[in-house]
């Protein structure tokens, strides 16, 4: 029996301009690659977000276990926005066709048995064309927070007629939470098979223990891991209710990991709440992940005050390493924290006042974790092995069919 190919179409994946862009849907087809039952290539375009010697660049790499093909357009073909736009879209296909083209080349003029979509929408629209003129089947994965409904308000509706189109025709839709799977029938998004897989988190990198080569930080310290897209992350929120605590505990420390367009904005924000002066919030910038272990496997308890949240892969990061989160109740979080305070505490977004109740309880030790079992859960749930073994099956579904 021939191996089945299976050609991963990710709308994010990390690229020569963001490597962590994503990198929860390259864990994904890492986790595929090592279940060894298929052979996997990633075809991935996106704008570039520099100049470009012509109006599409490549990085094509047929080296490794997943041949993976890059291409990037010009933010800007013509200058003219009423031209650009649709003229991106045009170069955005081109871009995928010309991939697809190749791997079938590097698969010796054979073409895929199957399509992974890792997020809508016109990565679903090109396995939709290739379902039509080349009958390969194409299953849908979701992690979208855009669905939830924070934030669903803002889909237009040929977005909506065209993802209602698109998820009615897969073999399959996988998300990474109940809570958005639900989300997305709300709407009117519906497969007959659906199926929910979590996010991989590397439980070997994430583990218990203080890493080599860290000095203790203190004793009262927070951590939170995000993008800083503050209107849907609420980092400022976050800076609130610690500028709040410290009248309580003048010790207590934040300490903020990530990058993001909102980053100046958060920065001065604290300087006005005189948090910086002192050393009470450090931003730390742009980590590499096992940096970020690093501070998980160190700190009092990780905080997380999303507006909206579809999995939360550093929620899970965290509970790898021990550590017990504070968090909201939004999207997929609830469904991660049953039963109730076992693994840590929720709260309602937007919510101060319980954040900071929240965060009172978990520093004066009125709630205490089991670092032993937020490790086990996290590892049950999520590590690359369960993962690839529900994939593996859901591969076997669909091809059989």
């Amino acid at each position: 029996m021939k191996t089945p190919r299976v050609l991963h179409l990710p709308k994010w994946y990390p690229h020569r301009y963001d490597d962590q862009d994503g990198d929860f849907v390259a864990r994904h087809v890492a986790a595929i690659a090592a279940h060894g039952g298929v052979e996997g290539a990633v075809l991935f375009a996106t704008v570039a977000r520099g100049p470009l010697p012509a109006l599409i660049d490549s990085e094509e790499d047929f080296s490794g276990p997943v041949p993976t093909l890059r291409y990037y357009y010009r933010a800007a073909p013509t200058g003219l926005g009423f031209v650009d736009k649709p003229l991106k879209l045009l170069l955005y296909f081109w871009c995928l066709l010309r991939g697809y083209q190749r791997l079938r080349q590097h698969w010796g003029g054979q073409r895929p048995d199957l399509v992974h979509v890792h997020v809508l929408l016109r990565t679903g629209l090109f396995a939709w064309a290739l379902k039509a003129v080349r009958s390969i089947p194409f299953i849908v994965t979701e992690h979208w927070t855009l669905y939830l409904p924070e934030r669903a308000g803002g889909i237009s509706w040929l977005r909506r007629v065209l993802t209602r189109a698109v998820v009615r025709r897969a073999a399959a839709l996988h998300t990474v939470s109940d809570g958005l799977r639900r989300a997305m029938a709300a709407l009117g998004f519906v497969n007959l098979y659906s199926v929910v897989i979590a996010n991989v988190v590397d439980t070997e990198l994430f583990h218990l223990g203080q890493p080599a080569g860290y000095s203790a930080v203190h004793p009262f310290t927070l951590l939170h891991v995000s993008a800083f897209h503050d209107a849907v992350k609420n980092i400022s929120g976050v800076l609130r209710v610690v500028a709040q605590l410290r009248a309580r505990w003048p010790e207590l420390r934040l300490r903020i990991a990530g990058y993001g367009p909102d980053e100046q904005q958060l920065r001065a924000y604290a300087a006005e709440l005189d948090l910086l002066a002192d050393g009470a919030v450090t931003f730390l910038g742009k980590l590499p992940h096992e940096a970020v272990a690093a501070e998980m496997a160190q700190a009092t308890a990780l905080v997380s005050f999303s507006r909206a949240e579809t999995f939360g892969c550093v929620l899970l990061e965290a509970r790898a390493c021990g550590c017990p989160v504070v968090a909201t109740r939004t999207g997929g979080v609830p469904e991660l924290f049953i039963p109730e305070n076992t693994f840590g505490l929720l709260v309602n977004p937007d919510d101060e006042k319980g954040l900071g109740e929240a965060l009172t309880s978990v520093l004066s030790d009125t709630f205490v974790f089991d670092p032993v079992l937020l490790r086990n859960d996290a590892t049950a749930r999520c590590a690359p092995a369960a993962v690839e073994q529900a994939f593996g099956q859901l591969y076997q579904k669909v091809l059989n069919e």
